[in-house]
């Protein structure tokens, strides 16, 4: 009868031990944060043992000695602190030395081991010190189990304890790994985000240079040939303003673009122009750079074409809206004025409207003029859809 209560006793423990690993093993390889994985690793092994006191142990080659770097049950203190030197001395640093479990049921008996000053204000009795295998190096460190009281570690206990190690072994070179990677990752939108910055001021210097060579122009037809070039300028360094902050991304908020990019045409138009006021209606939506980039000449064109000719001799308006995506996929922009309206002229292509036709066959999208009460440019696109359906072979 006591047999079999002693071999249930021991099924339960297995269970238990079981049952504790396999979701520690997705926690860690979902978890970020090294030290929140070492911290509840050492609260489990203590748990699943019925222990109060467990911890993790990183060896520093420098040093050559290993540092509590996470643990469950200590007092304030106790975590951070050097356990003991990485040699034979004690029972940590033999573990680590020789690669094999160190078990101490009773650490008075242990005449030949140095034992840390703190296991007394504990009252540690017994402990368990297996190794943290390295991936492809040296062992990361130590994991070990401490009781106040003498307790019978058996080979259940030591098979768990090793297989626990050779799950956070697993986790800490994710986690290495992970965290070069990020700091490569780091370093390249830190590279990205300098390179848009410095082509994004320099575009806007040429911009300023055509436009103030532009307003001193001896005759009429250089400041119009200048003028388009300028727009076009200004609307490629708005893109590379927009792209600051965003990283590697491809993406771009058409909506935020757009509106830094009306802000800026007003600015850039001749002294003599009849005041216009210009509205900027917006809406989000996101859009790959190539597509952000011929939008925004086409904008640039098409509202500096409203400036130049919608209205030569009273004020006016011009208004941008833009309409997020529909059924279709696709979103619209419309440039509409209160002018004296536009006369269709398609006999050159190599005009700006020409220019503005093509760029948004480029992308895919058309662009369509209305002149029934005002003049009405729409612009429309399709917005690019997220990638889905399954997962690949």
């Amino acid at each position: 009868m006591e047999l079999s209560s002693s071999s249930d006793r021991t099924i339960d423990k297995l269970l238990r031990q079981q049952a504790a690993l396999a979701p520690f093993g997705t926690f860690a390889f979902c978890e970020p944060d090294l030290q929140k994985i070492l911290t509840e690793a050492a609260r489990i092994c203590a748990a699943s043992l019925g222990v109060p006191f467990s911890k993790i142990c990183r060896y520093r080659e420098v040093e050559n000695d290993l540092l509590i770097q996470a643990g469950c049950g200590w007092n304030a203190g106790v975590v951070g602190r050097v356990v003991s030197q990485a040699n034979e001395t004690s029972p940590q640093g033999r573990a680590y030395i020789t690669g094999k479990p160190v078990i101490l049921r009773n650490i008075e008996e242990a005449n030949d081991l140095a034992l840390p000053r703190f296991y007394p204000e504990h009252n540690i009795i017994s402990t368990v010190d297996v190794v943290i295998p390295g991936i492809g190096g040296a062992p990361y460190g130590v994991l070990e189990v401490d009781s106040p009281s003498q307790h019978q570690y058996d080979e259940h206990d030591i098979n768990f304890l090793t297989g626990f190690a050779n799950v956070l072994a697993q986790a800490v070179c994710t986690s290495t790994k992970n965290r070069a990677l990020q700091a490569l990752l780091d370093e390249k939108n830190l590279l990205a985000e300098e390179l848009q910055h410095r082509v994004g001021n320099n575009l806007q210097m040429i911009a300023g240079m055509l436009s103030s060579y532009s307003k001193v122009a001896a005759d009429d037809s250089t400041r119009e040939g200048i003028g388009p070039i300028v727009h076009r300028v200004v609307a490629l360094a708005k893109v590379y303003d927009s792209l600051l902050g965003v990283g590697l991304s491809h993406t771009i908020d058409l909506g935020h673009y757009l509106s830094e990019l009306c802000k800026s045409i007003p600015a850039l138009q001749q002294e003599n122009t009849p005041p216009v006021e210009l509205v900027y209606v917006p809406a989000a939506v996101p859009m790959g750079l190539d597509a952000i980039t011929s939008i925004g000449m086409v904008v640039a064109e098409l509202v500096t074409n409203s400036y130049c000719h919608a209205f030569p001799d009273r004020a006016g308006a011009v208004v941008v809206t833009l309409t997020a995506a529909n059924k279709a996929h696709t979103a619209s922009v419309t440039i509409e004025d209160n002018g004296v309206g536009f006369v269709q002229n398609i006999a050159s292509k190599r005009r700006g409207l020409g220019l503005a036709r093509r760029l948004m066959e480029q992308i895919g999208g058309s662009l369509a003029l209305s002149c029934e009460s005002r003049t009405r440019w729409m612009l429309i696109f399709p917005i690019p859809q997220p990638s889905g359906g399954g997962l690949a072979a």
